[in-house]
């Protein structure tokens, strides 16, 4: 292995700093410190990347010819203002962010002290473990910079494995609200089935799921809306009928501190699934009043955590 070419600070120990850090180093730059909050955080610094000492932020900027920072995007302004306040990031250094929504707008107080900023996206979802190393290969990464800087962003992406896709600043908020409403949305979806196959009593509902879910998602992305199927889409306007009857008494049947809210992302998505689907227009307006019926009040949905460095 070559020496290393940066030393690189990481603030954000989180899911994505310290995978990327470990992506990093493995390519022979240097990690001079990570910066990690929770107990969480710091057992995966530990974990992948051993040997690095964990210091506060300021020893890591003043340490470091590149900083990573991988925190929250509400925690990224006041962050870049407070290292630009201190005074402490000299002309030169390479400033690097990993949020989806932001461009580098967010790193302007650094960039007008003299470094260089970049804004890399890898379109992944992290679990931060050692399997996220694997995944970067090939991974799509959307890079924002000034133009002089796009070839450094490009050549860090190389690094990591992924593929560069250029985004200008100002499209990084839709570009960020398709990949969260795509993946984590997903997520809920799946987690309400999972919750009724199991208040049915069946064994291993993601087991169940998963043919059904991994050709659907296949056919989706390959094909669009053309691959919709359901009663929706056929103008089942009974079947809806019962699978609102039935979702709005799983509802009002969970159990405290259950969510409650399946019957209402059906409707929602069902409503999207008509917007698509071309029905004859009485056949529409008949799922369509359905819909659009008066629900049974499910109750206040559970308090959500804050969000954390690690989510």
């Amino acid at each position: 292995m070559s020496a290393p070419r940066l030393g690189i600070g990481v603030i954000g120990a989180g899911r994505v700093g310290a995978v990327l850090g470990a992506a990093l180093r493995a390519e022979g730059h240097g990690i001079t410190g990570a910066y990690a909050v929770s107990d969480a955080s710091r057992a995966r610094a530990q974990e992948l990347l051993p040997r690095v000492p964990l210091l506060d932020v300021p020893a890591i900027v003043e340490r470091s010819e590149m900083l990573l920072l991988a925190v929250p995007d509400d925690q990224l302004g006041p962050l870049v203002s407070g290292i630009a306040t201190t005074g402490l990031a000299p002309g030169g250094q390479l400033v690097v962010h990993t949020s989806g929504s932001h461009g580098i707008g967010v790193l302007a107080p650094l960039a007008r002290a003299g470094c260089a900023t970049l804004a890399i996206h890898p379109a992944m979802t992290f679990t931060g473990t050692r399997d996220d190393l694997a995944r970067l290969v090939g991974c799509p990464m959307a890079i924002t910079a000034e133009q002089a800087f796009l070839p450094v962003a490009a050549a860090l992406v190389v690094e990591l494995g992924g593929e560069a896709t250029v985004l200008p600043e100002g499209d990084r908020p839709l570009y960020h609200a398709a990949l969260a409403h795509g993946a984590n949305h997903l997520v809920v979806l799946v987690d309400q089935a999972l919750d009724a196959l199991s208040r049915l009593g069946i064994d291993n509902p993601g087991a169940y799921l998963r043919p059904l879910l991994e050709a659907a998602l296949d056919e989706s992305l390959r094909r669009g809306s053309a691959a919709l199927t359901g009663p929706v889409v056929r103008g089942d306007a009974g079947t809806v009928a019962a699978h609102l009857e039935a979702l709005g008494d799983l509802d009002a049947t969970a159990v405290r501190g259950a969510r409650g809210d399946t019957a209402a992302t059906y409707r929602a998505l069902a409503r999207a699934t008509l917007a698509r689907a071309g029905l004859a227009p009485e056949v529409a307006h008949a799922i369509q009043q359905l819909l659009d019926a008066a629900a049974p009040d499910a109750g206040e949905g559970p308090d959500q955590d804050a969000a954390t460095e690690d989510r």
